[in-house]
């Protein structure tokens, strides 16, 4: 989801049957430590972006999910909703939930699915990629669209919304994230999960912004 709108993803890793197997199971602990190990092999930018998430892998994904909040909001506004002025506090609202909601949200729901779901492999990640999209999903994107409605002063609308757009908003989601998630679950180490989903979710963010204001 919101990305989706998840510690981690829209998350970003290595890309190794092994170490995504082992990795899910792991949790956010290990990912800790295969981050040093990346940032260590790694050169310029990513590696110093490695070494961050090994560091300071709350902080990390929490500013990284701002990030493309904030630019998925720009997108939305400047592509889709053109011939309007540009809302500069619903794209700082919209950049505020991922610094403090959506980023540190998937953080702790990424380590802990590592925690629920011990079996590795095709079983692992199918067993997570259930409980991400069919219990976590549906949720934190009711929980984003009806906080970024609140904070913008329109919370008589959050229900209407919610009735009209939740249900697309959701097999969206679906379409998007189920193959991705999969994918991300069973091949990207878990400390660059979030990062990998962060990535995707910058289109997931472009919708959801458009959504929530249509």
């Amino acid at each position: 989801m919101v990305r989706r709108l998840r510690d981690q993803r829209p998350s970003f890793r290595t890309f190794s049957s092994g170490g995504g197997g082992s990795g899910g199971s792991s949790g956010g602990g290990g990912g800790g430590g295969g981050g040093g190990s990346g940032g260590s092999g790694g050169f310029g930018l990513w590696g110093a972006y490695l070494a961050l998430l090994s560091k300071r892998p709350l902080t990390t994904k929490a500013v990284t999910a701002a990030l493309l909040n904030g630019l998925g909001d720009v997108i939305a506004q400047r592509q889709f909703e053109q011939g309007k002025d540009f809302d500069w506090k619903r794209c700082s609202i919209f950049t505020l939930l991922g610094l403090l909601l959506i980023g540190p949200t998937l953080h702790f729901w990424y380590g802990s699915l590592g925690t629920i779901v011990k079996a590795t492999g095709n079983t692992g990640a199918i067993m997570r990629l259930s409980l991400d999209q069919l219990c976590f999903a549906p949720v934190f994107i009711s929980t984003i669209v009806s906080l970024l409605m609140v904070l913008e002063g329109k919370g008589p609308e959050v229900v209407p919304t919610l009735k009209r757009n939740l249900p697309d908003m959701v097999k969206s989601n679906w379409m998007l994230w189920v193959p991705f998630q999969f994918i991300n679950f069973r091949f990207v180490p878990p400390h660059l999960q979030v990062l990998m989903s962060n990535l995707v979710a910058l289109a997931w963010n472009v919708y959801m912004s458009y959504k929530a204001h249509h």
